[in-house]
């Protein structure tokens, strides 16, 4: 069975739902289950979208892409100094 992703948009509307079915007297399980999500995604949810706004969110969902874009060009470059380094000493 194929993973549905779901957009930070649609996470925080889930997440209204989701309160809305808790303040009204249900369970976390039972609002989980309603807006169709395992307990444990919820909380996940819960935890890294929680009181974020919509636009808040696409913000964090750019800053995460392009911090994970960063990361990589940092061991890029760094295998590259290694190699040069190793090169210039002669330890083929």
């Amino acid at each position: 069975m194929a993973r549905k992703r779901h957009t930070p948009e649609q996470v925080i509307n889930k997440l209204r739902e989701a309160e809305v079915a808790i303040a009204e007297g249900s369970t976390v399980a039972e609002a989980a289950r309603r807006i169709g999500v395992t307990e444990r995604t919820f909380c996940r949810w819960r935890s890294e979208y929680g009181g974020l706004r919509i636009d808040q969110a696409r913000h964090l969902k750019r800053l995460k892409l392009e911090n994970s874009r960063l990361k990589r060009a940092v061991v890029d470059l760094t295998l590259d100094n290694q190699i040069l380094r190793e090169a210039s000493e002669g330890n083929f």
